[in-house]
């Protein structure tokens, strides 16, 4: 099983990468597969790649249903 999750863009880098922060942490990753990333976009984000963009009110949703589960555990 795969898991891929939402995260914030918060710089665009050179060569294609991005900055992206989710949970308080940020990684850089690869935007070579979605090529029209922007600053404040969503996108979900696996082994170091970005997959494709998501609208801000689904991402929302999906990190704080990932944030509840967090809790439970």
């Amino acid at each position: 099983m795969c898991l891929a999750i939402p995260a914030r863009v918060e710089a665009i880098l050179l060569n294609e990468f991005a900055l992206v922060e989710v949970g308080g942490i940020k990684k850089e990753i690869s935007t070579s597969l979605v090529p029209d990333v922007k600053v404040g976009d969503y996108v979900i984000i696996h082994v170091g790649f970005a997959l494709n963009k998501l609208d801000e009110v689904e991402a929302l949703k999906t990190l704080e249903m990932m944030e509840q589960i967090n809790e439970i555990h």
